[in-house]
């Protein structure tokens, strides 16, 4: 257990924070600005302005009442910025062993994040992907008592992204050690975290299981990466004809995203997809490759930012989950889009994703 009570003055509003956090791996999420680098940067020892207390297991990091304040090197703490921070003068094994505390640790690592054909390259000669195994590799070679990741796979595209994250979900279950993970991606906190903190101008805004703070429309635009739906189901079976999987949602209709087969039969999955790429028609859809079409009615319309945001129930599917659909005002004009109006949601298997 890692007990967190910070205070930490900031330019615009001051970081007021408390936290008691598993062994397992939290999501940190909020707009920009809001406090989560300060935030992991307290726990790591490297504000010292921070005030209050933070302990591992019992064990005091910081006692402001008590005078204690333990420096960095001291907490045992494994920090991977959002840059990675690798050492230019020093090769991959450089880089990782540097503060090792033990070999075997530091083999693991190199094992874990699959670094070892790279352990004789710079950093300059790396891709954006290798460079974050091997920070990652090098966090943990120190075999940290906590790992600290700010944002580790922002600066990579999706395509990246998607090759390194399968390496988080990798360490989370090999080396159980409690993690407190930064990220604007809705997606990624889905998949590897268990828990979800959502931080708004240095206060804790909610906190809880990320299927749940997730599926709300307040929480998800929270994320940068935009309005989520977040759908449960089963795999129904696989059609490699048709090249799609067909996923059952436990409230709503059946849903065909790309083949994956990798998913057996009765396996819960949860589904994402982007409020954006769901497309609204206000006549039945003929026509068209999207492979996903249902009828629905518009409950709500919500302005949000630029954009408006539809919240639509599915037919015949009143129980079921609240589908969101983000459209441009002008689109809201040119259909009379209305709360009661009756609409066909249309969503590409492509851009259905197994989280």
């Amino acid at each position: 257990m890692i007990e967190a009570r910070i205070e930490l003055p900031l330019a615009r509003f001051p970081l007021r924070v408390d936290l008691k956090l598993g062994r397992g791996v939290t999501a940190l999420m909020g707009p920009s600005g809001s406090g989560k680098t300060s935030l992991l940067e307290s726990m790591a020892g490297l504000r010292r302005a921070a005030r209050g207390r933070i302990a591992l297991e019992g064990e005091r990091w910081l006692d402001s009442d008590a005078g204690l304040d333990l420096p960095p090197n001291r907490r045992r703490v494994g920090y991977v910025p959002q840059d990675s921070g690798l050492f230019p003068h020093l090769s991959v094994l450089g880089n990782v062993r540097f503060g090792v505390r033990d070999e075997a640790a530091a083999e693991s690592a190199i094992d874990t994040l699959e670094i070892r054909e790279l352990l004789g390259r710079y950093p300059a000669s790396l891709s954006g992907g290798e460079r974050q195994r091997v920070a990652l590799a090098r966090a943990l070679a120190t075999r940290p008592r906590l790992l600290l990741l700010d944002e580790p796979l922002a600066s990579l595209d999706l395509a990246l992204r998607q090759r390194v994250l399968p390496y988080l979900v990798r360490i989370r279950d090999r080396w159980q050690v409690p993690c407190l993970y930064v990220t604007h991606n809705v997606g990624e906190a889905l998949a590897v975290a268990e828990r979800l903190v959502l931080l708004q101008e240095g206060r804790v805004h909610a906190e809880g299981p990320p299927h749940e703070l997730l599926a709300v429309a307040a929480a998800s635009r929270e994320a940068d990466e935009g309005l989520e739906n977040l759908l449960g189901g089963r795999v129904a079976g696989h059609d490699p004809d048709a090249g799609v999987t067909r996923i059952e949602l436990l409230a709503g209709p059946v849903v065909s995203v790309s083949l994956a087969l990798d998913r057996t039969p009765g396996q819960a999955v949860t589904l994402s997809v982007r409020a954006e790429d769901v497309l609204v028609a206000v006549e039945p859809v003929r026509g068209l490759s999207a492979r996903n079409v249902f009828a629905a009615r518009i409950a709500a319309v919500e302005r949000t930012g630029p954009d408006v945001t539809l919240h639509c129930a599915l037919e015949d599917w009143d129980r079921g989950p609240r589908w969101f659909a983000r459209v441009t005002p002008a689109a809201v004009s040119a259909l009379g889009l209305a709360a009661g109006i009756r609409v066909w949601l249309a969503v590409k298997s492509h851009s259905v994703r197994i989280v």
